[in-house]
């Protein structure tokens, strides 16, 4: 007997509609399976075997065949064991063929037939209702998080033998709900973190709220104890609330990343990600053998931290350079080619040398010019045009943290970072992936970025004196109409451009001299 059921394949962020087909024939003895399946899926008739056992089903006797379709697409995972699983069962007439043909399956056997949990099913419940499929069946803890996704069924099963009863019609499988919480009710506002932790730091606050504004790149620099990753880790804190659209999207990139809490469940806050200076290529950009985002898309619609930059791998470093310029990662190797967005906001810290007390007010730098200059060329310059915004993060006199009163909260900058995004949304309303200022190319810094006379002469003056590249001539025409939109001013003034020419600090040609 033929039978067709439906599972899934994840590509990149998204899914791809995979054809179960089973057939039963009396030439021959085994279970064969076809469709370019990788180890995992290949391993799964001695799951389903010995789940079947556990069950209370037998195998077939007679030749299984099982063809995954599309068949040049490479299927990887054990998700594949449920609809293989079923199929097998349908065309033994265990279970009724109508029940499973408008149904995605979805799941992990284990040996006893209980179901167990696997990544990316948000992307695949997504697919299963784009291709007109009814409900999808996979394991429970799993369903939160698919039920987040509207017009397909959500069905949770502990096993196999309740997947089983459910589709004879012996018993009912409740349908999934998405986790509700406090996050859901204020998305963006509950943060453990706060502005209003940090005493002074005033300088360094404002970049970050410019940062957040405009969606630029940021690097602290300045002495141990600082202050440098207290105000890196607060920047969430004011960036604007996830849209309904980011939120799916960011939740899909870390469902298939296998991230996502066992509450599942649509992410609410932005995310903040800080890997490790000895953080490797593929994981910080993504890829592998078996494909998976890396850090910098498990950061997108939030914030990448980069702290102690100097100590990264130059090669490490150098692989930003795409992401940061295209807003995607894509990751092509002999056997396959994925696309994942890594649409985020850059904060890198660094001391300002080997000793880190360089352009300290109280202590003496121990460094000799040179070895400072060499400390801060660890970073290339192409890496370091990228970033808008230079920050020094200079230390907090004792009087000032001894002060009582807090600093200016996290929620009354994130309302003025919420209007300036705002005044980009209408300025960019017809220009389709382009939100902020950050990411605007040349023909829009034309039209949007003019200079009056007054802050053309000041903004060349800069660029002589401090012997600018012409990309960062753009970032400043960028960061300069982004303290103009702040400010609630349509046009760019000689204010915004001195204030952004502030932020090049370390363009200066006597740092480290």
């Amino acid at each position: 007997m033929f039978v067709r059921t439906y599972a899934g394949a994840i590509s990149g962020i998204d899914a791809v509609a995979v054809s179960v087909e089973v057939d039963i024939t009396g030439g021959g003895l085994g279970m064969y399976l076809v469709g370019l399946p990788d180890n995992a899926v290949k391993e799964s008739e001695q799951r389903i075997r010995a789940a079947f056992g556990n069950s209370g089903e037998r195998m077939s006797g007679r030749k299984v065949v099982v063809n995954l379709a599309p068949a040049d697409l490479r299927k990887e995972g054990s998700g594949f064991d449920l609809p293989i699983a079923v199929g097998i069962l349908a065309a033994m007439e265990r279970v009724a063929a109508g029940a499973v043909a408008d149904t995605m399956f979805v799941g992990e056997l284990s040996l006893d037939g209980s179901l167990k949990p696997v990544r990316g099913v948000l992307p695949l419940a997504i697919r299963a209702r784009d291709a007109g499929l009814r409900r999808i069946v996979l394991p429970a803890d799993n369903a939160a998080e698919a039920a987040v996704v509207e017009g397909v069924e959500v069905l949770g099963a502990e096993s196999l033998r309740e997947v089983i009863d459910c589709l004879n019609g012996v018993t009912e499988i409740a349908p999934g709900r998405p986790a509700a919480g406090e996050d859901a009710a204020f998305p963006g506002t509950c943060y453990g973190e706060d502005f209003a932790d940090v005493k002074g730091q005033g300088h360094a606050k404002r970049a970050l709220e410019i940062a957040a504004a405009g969606g630029h790149n940021v690097i602290l620099v300045g002495s141990p104890g600082s202050g440098k990753t207290m105000l890196a880790r607060r920047l969430p804190t004011i960036l604007p609330p996830l849209t309904p659209e980011e939120a799916l999207e960011t939740t899909k990139i870390h469902s298939v990343a296998g991230k996502i809490a066992a509450a599942g469940g649509l992410m609410t806050r932005r995310p903040f990600r800080a890997p490790h200076h000895l953080t490797s290529q593929v994981a910080l950009i993504g890829g592998g053998q078996s494909p998976s985002p890396g850090e910098v898309s498990l950061a997108h619609n939030g914030v990448l931290f980069l702290d102690e930059l100097p100590e990264f791998g130059r090669s490490v470093l150098e692989v930003l350079r795409q992401p940061l310029e295209e807003r995607r990662v894509v990751v092509s190797r002999a056997r396959y080619s994925v696309e994942y967005p890594a649409n985020f906001i850059l904060v890198a810290a660094m001391n300002p040398c080997p000793c880190g007390y360089y352009n300290h007010p109280a202590r003496e730098c121990v460094c000799s010019p040179g070895t400072v200059h060499r400390y801060m060329g660890r970073i290339s310059g192409p890496l370091m045009d990228r970033i808008d915004l230079h920050v020094e993060v200079t230390p907090v006199a004792p009087a000032e943290l001894a002060a009582a009163a807090p600093g200016e909260p996290s929620a009354a900058i994130r309302e003025r970072v919420v209007r300036a995004r705002g005044m980009q949304a209408e300025r960019f309303r017809n220009l389709p992936g382009v939100h902020t200022n950050a990411m605007m190319n040349s023909a829009m810094l034309a039209e949007y970025c003019r200079l009056d006379a007054a802050s053309a002469a000041l903004l060349e003056r800069a660029m002589e004196r401090l012997a600018l590249s012409a990309r960062a001539y753009d970032r400043i025409r960028r960061v300069a109409r982004t303290i103009a939109d702040l400010a609630g001013r349509g046009r760019i003034g000689a204010s915004d451009v001195a204030e952004a020419i502030n932020y090049r600090s370390l363009d200066r040609g006597g740092w480290g001299q």
